[in-house]
């Protein structure tokens, strides 16, 4: 009975305010059920119309918040705390100069479970805004069910994908990508394909961070961090999703979460299950030159590529509260992806004008992916100090099985064989990955926040390139063209962050400090002499944030940050390895890399939730991007450093509602890119003017209907030595809710006008120039089911905070 009385006070602020004060506030004071003050909890005053954060407070020691100058208008509160239920408010509604003063908030203990939890119901708009991070919350998009992780991180605003899978963020390449906080520790093609073999439906929300604190690794020029679903609230719950899209090959994902809490425990899991099939057309045209800038010949490439893809993700985790203060956490997860692909090549070599020779030829790869990986955290809240302390460990295995046959023929122009030659790669690898990882968070008086940190990481990357020549008795190892490579990395750090608050002034200071120490072997065979390398090196990376109320009401505000990041190279960039895709174009790595590093200056404007503007200066030394050398008429693709490079980027965002069933969200951007230095020899300093425009449509139609109706714009962009240019795609989407608003069916069509399609061209090649033009399997439309089930009692919300695979991941 007690526990009863207890929730229906705490109920009655949905109800209805005890006191009416002047100007308008919101505050309150948050208790446990013996009645003790709850320091540290946190209190969001989110928009009732579309539940966005308007303002964020932690309680005192007293257990007392205060939300000052409050619009007219109505909201919504959300408080959470270590080993209690989350509360959730019915709308507060504000009058024009007249403030609320409710009445103590109990938080109830998360193992009580007789009660039913009172739960606001409000659509999730696509974009919130928060003070530190863009959030994208995948489930707006109808789209999103039928599609791979990959293809929605395309459809999210800011992030454009090239032909190579190299992911950019508004412009910036080098971007860390976290899965649930933690590093996928790949790059490139590999993280590509490991993002295809995640179902959307399996995405909660993406949060997008151009300038993060001291708190998470200074690696990589911006964060994207990919949350998947995982429900706390009470009881069983589940959700089961899956979606089949049709373009010139047909693809499906199907996904299951399911939640299950009773008292102390919360237990949570997914399935997903992956299929692909995926084509690539690649048209190139290459031509070279003398001395005195005469063409000498030509190069005409056509290059076809077929891919299939098979994967399969599973993850389960435990959360234990061993009592209202400590919780213990367990997550376990597996990724197998089996993909194999063909490659087609066609050539053309034309000499003063005249066909010299016809080349043709295929590759065949087949390739097995497992990744396992586990995470063990901990919690613990010191009463109602305010003080927090968070810990977790990590492991990851890497293991890879690939192989590819290679065929080459070269014809005269009437048929007549010149060459042949088969040959056949054997690539296994395997990565082990040890991380620890502690923070110490203390809330003090007077609007002050104290973090503290440290993590270590360990890295072992064994990867080995067998080189077979096939002959008519069988295969021959060639060890001249043979590699096994090694690569060891630890990388230690600390960081200190410290907050203070005033009525209109608000400052955050913090400063990390890393150490990197990491060897690289290339062993020796009969042919190959072995090489070795070593790197060691500690660098400081400091961050300030000043955010400034230009009223009382905090309508408008101005934020100014400093920030310092470093880039490191990829574990592949580090391998000397010379590499085959087709006659006319290799690939290598070089050992002699350095780490990139960036300075960030920005201001930003807001004003409330409808516009955000922010001016950005980046700054970046020793530049990491793929350089081209020409031998002959052969490509050879290789990591270097580039001395300076530079970014001046104007972000402009706003969120409108035309009408109460239409939401728009125009994201304009307009930025300046540069580099300068050399490229073998050539003067590198190439620069350029780039806008990229999104707009994204939502519309609340009656009946459970709703729709989106998405474009995007990029124009000529700067990648390295090419020159992409501009282009455009169409999305669009249609839902019906049915079952009680439990279930779904969505259509979705994506790039309608077949639109995106790249067209590029090279820059500051020595003696010789690139045209290409590259599609893929973009324009889809797409069919996908989505049904949520289960009972839910009571709610519990773990705030372990992201583990420590912030960095590695991403780099392998």
């Amino acid at each position: 009975m007690k526990t009863y009385i207890i929730f229906f006070l705490a109920s009655l602020i949905s109800l209805t305010a005890l006191a009416q004060v002047n100007p308008s506030i919101i505050s309150s004071t948050v208790k446990d059920s013996k009645n003790e003050a709850i320091g540290g909890a946190t209190v969001r005053l989110l928009k009732a119309t579309d539940t966005a954060v308007i303002n964020t407070r932690t309680t005192d020691v007293d257990g007392k918040f205060q939300f000052n100058n409050i619009a007219k208008g109505s909201y919504l509160l959300k408080i959470t705390a270590v080993g209690m239920k989350e509360f959730n408010s019915s709308p507060l509604h504000v009058e024009e100069n007249k403030g609320i003063i409710l009445p103590v908030i109990v938080l109830l203990p998360a193992k009580s479970t007789e009660l039913a939890e009172v739960v606001i119901k409000a659509k999730r708009p696509l974009i919130q805004m928060e003070i530190d991070k863009t959030v994208v919350n995948v489930d707006a998009m109808i789209s999103s069910a039928s599609s791979n992780t990959l293809e929605v991180l395309e459809k999210t605003p800011g992030i454009v994908i090239n032909s190579n899978g190299d992911i950019t963020l508004n412009g910036r390449s080098g971007i860390m990508v976290l899965i649930d906080g933690r590093s996928t520790y790949m790059s490139g093609r590999d993280l590509s394909l490991y993002l295809k073999s995640l179902p959307g439906s399996l995405l909660d929300k993406i949060e997008l961070m151009e300038n993060p604190p001291a708190r998470y690794d200074a690696s990589g020029n911006a964060i994207i961090n990919i949350k998947l679903k995982k429900s706390r609230i009470g009881g069983f719950i589940g959700s089961f999703s899956t979606g089949y899209s049709k373009g010139e090959y047909g693809r499906n994902n199907t996904s299951m979460n399911l939640n299950y809490n009773y008292k102390k425990i919360n237990l949570f899991g997914s399935l997903g299950y992956s299929h692909e099939k995926n084509y690539s057309y690649d048209n190139i045209t290459r031509s070279f030159f003398d001395s005195s800038n005469k063409p000498t010949s030509t190069v005409g490439l056509i290059n076809n590529q077929e891919f299939k893809s098979n994967g399969l993700n599973a993850n389960a985790g435990l959360d234990y509260a061993a009592t209202p203060n400590t919780t213990y956490g367990l997550q376990l997860n597996i990724n197998d992806n089996k993909n194999n692909d063909l490659f087609n090549y066609n050539s053309d070599n034309y000499s003063a004008g005249q066909l010299d020779n016809i080349g043709e030829g295929n590759t065949i790869g087949d390739n097995k992916r497992t990744n396992i990986g586990s995470n063990l955290n901990f919690l613990h809240k010191f009463g109602t100090t305010g003080k927090e302390l968070s810990a977790d460990i990590n492991y990851l295995n890497y293991r890879s099985t690939g192989n590819q046959s290679l065929v080459n023929s070269l014809y005269q122009p009437d048929g007549e064989p010149i060459s042949n030659s088969k040959f056949f790669y054997d690539l296994p690898s395997t990565i082990n990955i040890y991380t620890a990882k502690a923070d110490y968070v203390q809330t003090m008086k007077n609007n002050a926040r104290f973090e503290a940190g440290f993590k270590s990481s360990l890295v072992y990357n064994d990867n080995k390139s067998d080189y077979y020549n096939i002959t008519d008795q069988g295969p021959v190892i060639d060890n001249g063209q043979s590699n096994h490579f090694k690569f060891r990395e630890n990388i230690n750090s600390a960081y200190v962050n410290a907050t203070k608050g005033w009525k209109h002034l608000s400052i955050q200071l913090g400063l990390r400090l890393e150490n990197t120490r990491s060897k690289g072997e290339q062993l020796g065979n009969a042919a190959v002499q072995g090489s070795s390398f070593n790197k060691n090196y500690t660098q400081l990376f400091p961050s300030i944030f000043f955010n400034y109320k230009l009223d009382t009401v905090g309508t408008n505000t101005l934020n100014f940050s400093i920030s310092k990041r470093i880039n490191r190279p990829n574990y592949q960039y580090l391998n000397p390895f010379v590499m085959f895709k087709d006659k006319y174009s290799y690939s290598s790595g070089n050992p002699e890399l350095t780490p990139q590093y960036q300075m960030r200056y920005e201001l930003k404007y807001q004003h409330k939730q409808w516009l955000r503007m922010g001016l950005s200066y980046n700054r970046f030394t020793d530049v990491i991007f793929q350089t081209t050398r020409v031998v002959d008429d052969v490509f050879i693709r290789k990591p270097e450093n580039v001395a300076f490079g530079y970014m001046m980027i104007l972000n402009t965002s706003i969120t409108a509602t035309p009408s109460e069933w239409w939401t728009l969200y125009f994201e304009p951007q307009l930025s300046k890119m540069g580099l300068d230095g050399t490229a073998y020899g050539e003067k590198l300093n190439p620069s350029t003017y780039v806008a990229r425009i999104g707009v994204y449509n939502r519309f609340q139609l009656k009946k459970g209907w709703n729709a989106e109706l998405d474009s995007y714009y990029a124009s000529r962009d700067l990648n390295g030595q090419t020159y992409t240019a501009g282009r455009y795609r169409v999305n669009a989407a249609i839902q019906k809710k049915i079952w009680k608003d439990k279930a779904s069916i969505r259509f979705n069509m994506d790039d309608i006008f077949h639109s995106w399609v790249a067209r590029e061209r090279s820059v500051a090649l020595a003696q010789a120039y690139s045209y290409q033009i590259g599609e893929t399997d973009t324009q889809r439309f797409g069919i996908s089911f989505t049904w949520s089930f289960g009972k839910d009692t009571f709610t519990r919300k773990s705030k372990h905070r992201n583990n420590a695979l912030d960095e590695e991941k991403s780099r392998m």
